[in-house]
């Protein structure tokens, strides 16, 4: 399906549920970043953690949130269509980002998903890291909320002249040459690790008749 520049596509007939679907960019962020504060506070608050074991686990919360990311945009954002159901499902949750990726309004996740998502992992996070979830799940949020921005900047405003560029090079190729290959957006580690990334020489080569200006 080739990407549209311009223009939006309707998910649901009924105005509410589509109202659902969309959102604005800081919502989402606002609501992680004071998710993740809230957690921190709590912490400082409420549990014994040791400054040093409370750093140590909100990095590895970032560190594993980079990992889902991956995870999540290789294998459920792109997952095989080969049924109706599965074709309207991946169109729905991601294929509608690839045939308007200027919507932006559908470049982060609406904020009662959100409030969920992060509600949900605290839930489940409590149950096995007891109160290590409160460093550890600040970090995930955190890494979350840099990942929303990422991919709004990437997609709305023109690379910097730095190593910063590689994010915008990557996220083009994904979006209009290669969607099977660099799934990762705030960053290309897991890329490399799952060999899922172009080597320097094969990126440089390739036409970019198909890419926008402003992604170069």
């Amino acid at each position: 399906m080739k990407p549209q520049h311009t223009g939006t596509q309707q998910l649901f007939s009924n105005p509410v549920l589509e109202k659902l679907t969309r959102t604005h960019i800081a919502v989402p962020v606002t609501i992680f970043f004071l998710y993740a504060l809230g957690l921190c506070v709590w912490n400082v608050r409420y549990t014994d953690l040791q400054a040093g074991v409370t750093i140590v686990l909100f990095f590895a919360g970032w560190l594993t949130f980079t990992w889902v990311e991956y995870q999540v945009h290789r294998h459920l954002f792109h997952l095989d269509t080969y049924t109706t159901w599965r074709k309207n499902f991946q169109y729905m949750v991601h294929g509608v980002h690839h045939h308007f990726p200027k919507d932006k309004d559908r470049l982060a996740m609406p904020p009662l998903l959100s409030i969920t998502i992060a509600t949900l992992l605290l839930i489940l996070l409590k149950l096995v890291l007891g109160d290590y979830v409160f460093a550890f799940l600040p970090g995930f949020l955190v890494g979350y909320a840099f990942y929303l921005l990422i991919h709004y900047v990437v997609h709305v405003y023109a690379p910097p002249k730095n190593f910063l560029k590689a994010l915008w090079v990557n996220h083009s190729i994904h979006h209009y040459k290669e969607g099977d290959l660099l799934f990762g957006v705030s960053s290309p580690l897991w890329d490399y690790v799952y060999g899922t990334v172009r080597e320097r020489h094969e990126v440089k080569n390739l036409s970019r008749e198909n890419i926008p200006h402003e992604m170069e």
